[in-house]
Order: C-alpha cells, then sequence, then structure tokens
C-alpha cells in the first residue's frame, strides 16, 4: 500500500471501531494472520514467517524469523551471530532475529486476497458485539423506541442502536404504536447461533408486568414486598399475588401507590390493561377468597380430585356475587385459579325462603287441615242421624 492508501486504511479501522464497536487492534490482528495466511499460500509453509502492520503508518512488512546460533546448520532457520550483529549490533546468543523480506509484490496483492476474510471478521466481529450487548440486558425490561411495523404484525424497534422485533404473537391485542414512540419491551433469553443472536422480545410476558412493578414500587425493588405469583392476559387483566414480612406495611397501598399513581403508570404503559393486586397468604382458602376479588366469598373448601390428586377450590358465593366471581367470560376466575394453582369451582348458597312466603304456606296448610277436620265432624253428624 501507498502512503496515502495506508493512511485511509487506518482511518477506516477507526471508523469501524467507532461506528460497529470492533477494536481496531483486533482488526489489525486479524488482517495480519490472513496476510501471513496469503503468503505461506504463495511462498511456502514456513512457520518462521511473520505479517506486521505498523499500527501509526499502516505500512506492511514481512520478516523471515532467524534463531542466533554459534554454527548454522538450516540457513532457513538460523542465522550466525557475526551476521546478526551486522543487520542488529545487540543481537546475542539464542535471540529471534527479525530479516525483512523483500515482497513488495505480494504486500501489493495480499491485502486484496485477504479483503474477504478481513470482511468475514468484521461480521464476525459485529454478530459478536450485538451478541454481548443483547446478553448484557437479558431477562430484563428497557426502553426502545418504535421504528416500524411490517405486513406481518411484527414490531421493529431500536434499543441505543441495537435493532430488535417484537414478534407479532408477543405483542399484546391492545399494542398500537406509531413510529418515535417510546415503549418497554422484556428481553429474554439470548441464545447465540450461526448466522445471528436469537433474542425473545415480548410485550404479552409475564415477566415484563413484573419488571414494570420492579421499577415503579421501590419496596417491591428492594424486596421488601416479594412478588409470589403472576397471571396476566396482555392487554386485558392480570392478578398479582403481592407479600411482605413487614405486617406495619400496607402491601397492596404500596403497590397502587399514592392516588393510584403508581399502578397507573403501568396500566398506561400496557395500554389500559387491569391490572388487580391480590395479597398472598399460606393460607390456600384465605389466598382464594383474595383473588377471586372484587367478589365476596362465603367459604372455600379445598379438596383433591383425580389421580394426580389435583386441588380443588370449591368456593361458596351468594347468588348475587356470581356473575363478579366468575367474571365476565369467566375471567376472574380463569385469573383467580391460575395464581393460586388450584382447579375453582363456583357455587351459590341456595336462595333463603322468604318469611312472610313461609307464613302464607303454614296458614294456608293449617286452613286446609282444619277444613278436613271440620267435614268429617259434619259428616259424622250425618252418619249418625
Amino acid at each position: 500500500m501507498k502512503g496515502r492508501d495506508q493512511k485511509i486504511f487506518l482511518e477506516a479501522l477507526d471508523e469501524l471501531e467507532k461506528e460497529k464497536g470492533i477494536l481496531k487492534e483486533e482488526l489489525l490482528e486479524t488482517i495480519e494472520t490472513a496476510l501471513l495466511a496469503a503468503y505461506k499460500k504463495n511462498y511456502g509453509e514456513k512457520d518462521n514467517v511473520k505479517v506486521t502492520i505498523n499500527r501509526n503508518s499502516g505500512d506492511v512488512k514481512v520478516y523471515s524469523q532467524r534463531l542466533i546460533v554459534e554454527n548454522v546448520e538450516n540457513p532457513e532457520e538460523e542465522i550466525s551471530l557475526e551476521d546478526a550483529i551486522s543487520v542488529k549490533k545487540r543481537a546475542k546468543l539464542g535471540d529471534i532475529l527479525d530479516l525483512e523480506i523483500n515482497a513488495e509484490s505480494f504486500k501489493r496483492n495480499a491485502i486484496q486476497n485477504a479483503k474477504q476474510i478481513v470482511v468475514q471478521k468484521v461480521r464476525e466481529c459485529e454478530k459478536r458485539n450485538i451478541f454481548n450487548k443483547f446478553k448484557e440486558i437479558e431477562n430484563s425490561i428497557v426502553s426502545a423506541n418504535v421504528r416500524k411495523t411490517d405486513e406481518k404484525g411484527n414490531l421493529y424497534v431500536d434499543i441505543n442502536g441495537l435493532e430488535a422485533i417484537v414478534p407479532a404473537k408477543e405483542l399484546s391485542p391492545v399494542d398500537i404504536f406509531r413510529q418515535g414512540d417510546r415503549i418497554k419491551i422484556y428481553i429474554g433469553a439470548v441464545e447465540e447461533s450461526t448466522k445471528f443472536t436469537k433474542t425473545f422480545v415480548s410485550r404479552k410476558s409475564e415477566e415484563l408486568l413484573r419488571g414494570l412493578l420492579e421499577l415503579e414500587v421501590p419496596e417491591i425493588y428492594e424486596e421488601i414486598i416479594e412478588i409470589r405469583n403472576i397471571a396476566r392476559e396482555a392487554g386485558s387483566r392480570s392478578k398479582v399475588a403481592v407479600y411482605s414480612n413487614d405486617e406495619n406495611l400496607d402491601v397492596k397501598g404500596a403497590c397502587i401507590g399514592r392516588n393510584g399513581m403508581r399502578i397507573q403508570n403501568i396500566i398506561d404503559e400496557l395500554c389500559g390493561e387491569k391490572i388487580d393486586i391480590v395479597l398472598w397468604n399460606e393460607d390456600i382458602k384465605e389466598f382464594v377468597k383474595n383473588a377471586l376479588n372484587p367478589a365476596e366469598v362465603l367459604s372455600v373448601e379445598i379438596i383433591e380430585e383425580g389421580e394426580e390428586n389435583m386441588k380443588v377450590a370449591r368456593v361458596l358465593v351468594a347468588e348475587n356475587q356470581l356473575s363478579l366471581a366468575i367474571g365476565k367470560k369467566g375471567q376472574n376466575s380463569r385469573l383467580a385459579a391460575r395464581l393460586c394453582g388450584v382447579k375453582i369451582d363456583i357455587h351459590t348458597e341456595p336462595a333463603e325462603i322468604d318469611e312472610f312466603e313461609e307464613y302464607e304456606e303454614d296458614t294456608a296448610f293449617n286452613d286446609s287441615f282444619e277444613d278436613e277436620v271440620e267435614e268429617s265432624a259434619f259428616a259424622g253428624l250425618h252418619e249418625e242421624d
């Protein structure tokens, strides 16, 4: 390479480091390895050849490395002390001396021949950097800018220069965004594959709700309040079971926040999804009662059914509470069952008999009985006559 070309070459590597995050030194080492491979291919497989690129000038040089010995037996790999001193005054026995090889034609062509190897290395480095960056945010909630939505409904977002795709199946039914919108997403498992980085990205996952609660409720982040379980139907409703060892703490109040601000921020992020905060209880009966809120539960009986001894909660509610307990399209009882880890069977209390109706029935019975007695007595009188 000529001086001007060498300068452009180094500047290009600087730009790659800035834009792609690929270390300039790593690229230079890769290029040196590629040039060495190209030299050996053209000039023979010699182990004592070295190719270097000057870090300041970009000048490429090829060296034959010789061991300094007293008596030379292999001229291609050894050099006498006398000859070595003529090249390097401080040379001594046992040192390795680098003798530059005149390889101008090689230096002109080698970089072009190694270009594809360099390009491939750049791609590998870029791929690895992308993987490392995603690995840093694995299993966490991040902010992202919406770029576009494709014809299949997949959402393309930008995370501080990283492009990620939220698959349509991992979007909530109410997630409708425009270019430039700032949203929160959940980054799950990150895996490195042959061609690209596989990343689980979701707005539908229960882990998104968990992460949002940690962001909005300091007591959860500091583990004063523990999230025991989450049951979510994205875009519609979620139930979150929470617990704290601090008996003096208003657990639900802390999660909801003053004037409902904490929970409202989460609801807004989830585009209006309703969130029920449920107090976890070690007593499964009490836990089921809490989970079926807003319905008022009269009693809960836990039984086991089937070969697997699956737990079933037989719930008794007043007739006017039945629709609340079941919820729209069965959602309330369905989410409660998932939250508590039991099957929920809801029954209503038998209707009480109205006291007035009971009195009327008793009176009618008594009147009928008295009439029957009178008729029998009257009939008896006729028989006597």
